[in-house]
């Protein structure tokens, strides 16, 4: 008599608890992804004066070279064996050098043009570097925090309401907390603003730790070959178009938020007078009404995971958020409260899309060991900070093509080809980002049905061993 194997309808899901542990990790990652997706790129040319033609190789060639710490990473936490797992270790250690790097990026010492350059080119490779010590791991919790491809998503919608709610935060307060803070020094308003964000950061990260558990391993009989490894994995289907809508994903995300400061200031006229209780500018005010809007989305998803298809809601949602983009073009700058609410729209889709592709990839995992016999977690999950990194390469690199290209001037009225270029960076280019994500997400060869069958079938084989003989 064999002993039945775990199918997805009798899982019963995590504990609340770990489920918001699990959330505040991408809390703590947004604090710092999500200003430099808004922010960084004005602060190195509105705020530190480093000429905008200067970042269309230092980012790019930054970020080209992180995003190969990625899979090394991955390699490296998949062999790690400790009392804490695989992947909890990272969280405990590698918090403190997230926080300390993630400052050092705003701290903006008092340096000569070429000075500049390289402080920032050596801090942001710092960054890049602690970036994937402690989020490849973190990622790659979410596929072992479960067996259960429905708990995994519900996990991922958790998560997703922390990275959201954090970048809630981020696009609410730094422009309050740099003017208040800074008082009317911005450069140190952003220092101190950073300060708070990077222990902030460290803390959420050892909650994280605290409240997770990884309940799910490699077989027993499984040896390590990265090579075998690395081969496996590109002739993972699956994984290979989840990467590229993830690169997709990210460079629409990194342009459309890099360039929304540049166009409320430069093409709306946004000249900080606060329209919200006495403190927030309208730039404030829309970052933070579609982060808001990603939360609820996000929100809405938990109710609904265990009972959509991740791909199809994916593909769809991903198609509404592109054509939303898109639809800023043709919208009037200063007609705001329109503006305002097709914001909304596109991050109330974008929300659960972003929450959906990342549970993805513990199905993705999944797949590999059951075509493989070989379970990679660390490095598939890898492959989603390789995505960020070469995607926000793409995305930091076009935001600057623009501004150098259209002739933008820092701190000038704008010509209309500077405006055009402005606009189209934060309208046209992130939408046809977002499309290109959709039709990789439909391509896409996993559904719920195929990954219920892949499921059961591992689920069998992990029971197989310990079943008592006829």
């Amino acid at each position: 008599m064999s002993t039945a194997p775990t199918t997805p309808d009798r899982d019963q899901g995590l504990k609340t608890r770990e489920y918001i542990g699990y959330a505040l990790g991408d809390t703590a990652s947004n604090f710092f992804f999500q200003t430099f997706n808004i922010f960084l790129t004005y602060y190195y040319v509105d705020v530190w004066g480093i000429p905008a033609a200067v970042l269309l190789w230092m980012m790019p060639i930054v970020r080209l070279v992180g995003a190969l710490d990625d899979p090394i990473i991955g390699l490296i936490a998949d062999r790690t064996q400790s009392r804490w797992g695989k992947f909890r270790p990272y969280l405990l250690f590698g918090a403190i050098p997230y926080g300390i790097c993630g400052y050092l990026v705003f701290a903006g010492p008092d340096l000569g043009s070429q000075g500049k350059v390289v402080y920032a080119y050596v801090t942001y490779a710092l960054m890049l570097l602690s970036y994937s010590v402690i989020n490849v791991p973190y990622s790659s919790l979410l596929g072992v925090i479960s067996p259960s491809s429905r708990t995994r998503t519900v996990a991922s919608s958790f998560r997703f309401v922390g990275a959201f709610g954090g970048a809630f935060l981020i696009s609410l307060l730094v422009r309050p907390l740099v003017k208040h803070l800074g008082a009317g020094n911005e450069m140190q308003g952003f220092q101190l603003t950073m300060a708070i964000f990077a222990v902030l950061s460290v803390l959420m990260f050892w909650t994280t730790f605290a409240t997770t558990k990884e309940r799910v391993t490699p077989p027993p009989s499984q040896k390590t070959n990265v090579r075998e490894e690395l081969r496996e994995l590109f002739r993972n289907w699956p994984w290979v178009t989840l990467l590229i809508a993830s690169v997709f994903s990210t460079t629409f995300v990194a342009l459309r938020s890099g360039s929304t400061l540049f166009y409320f200031k430069y093409v709306a006229g946004d000249d900080g007078a606060p329209i919200l209780f006495g403190q927030f500018d309208r730039s404030t005010v829309f970052l933070a009404s579609g982060a808001l809007a990603q939360v609820a989305g996000t929100a809405m998803l938990g109710v609904l995971a265990r009972r959509v298809d991740k791909k199809y809601a994916a593909t769809v949602l991903s198609a509404i958020t592109g054509l939303c983009f898109l639809a800023f073009f043709f919208l009037p700058p200063d007609r705001f409260g329109l503006l305002l609410a097709l914001n909304a729209l596109g991050y109330l889709c974008m929300g659960p899309t972003s929450a959906l592709t990342w549970a993805l990839y513990g199905d993705v995992a999944d797949y590999g060991e059951w075509k493989y016999g070989r379970r990679s977690t660390g490095l598939v999950y890898s492959a989603s900070l390789f995505s960020i990194k070469t995607g926000i390469m793409f995305g930091g690199y076009l935001l600057p093509l623009f501004l150098d290209r259209f002739g933008f001037v820092r701190n000038a009225t704008q010509t209309a080809t500077a405006i055009l270029g402005i606009t189209l960076a934060f309208s046209i280019v992130p939408g046809v980002f977002a499309l290109l994500k959709a039709v990789a997400l439909w391509v896409y060869p996993l559904d719920q049905r195929r990954v219920d069958e892949i499921e059961s079938e591992l689920a069998a084989r992990r029971a197989a061993p310990a079943a008592p003989a006829a």
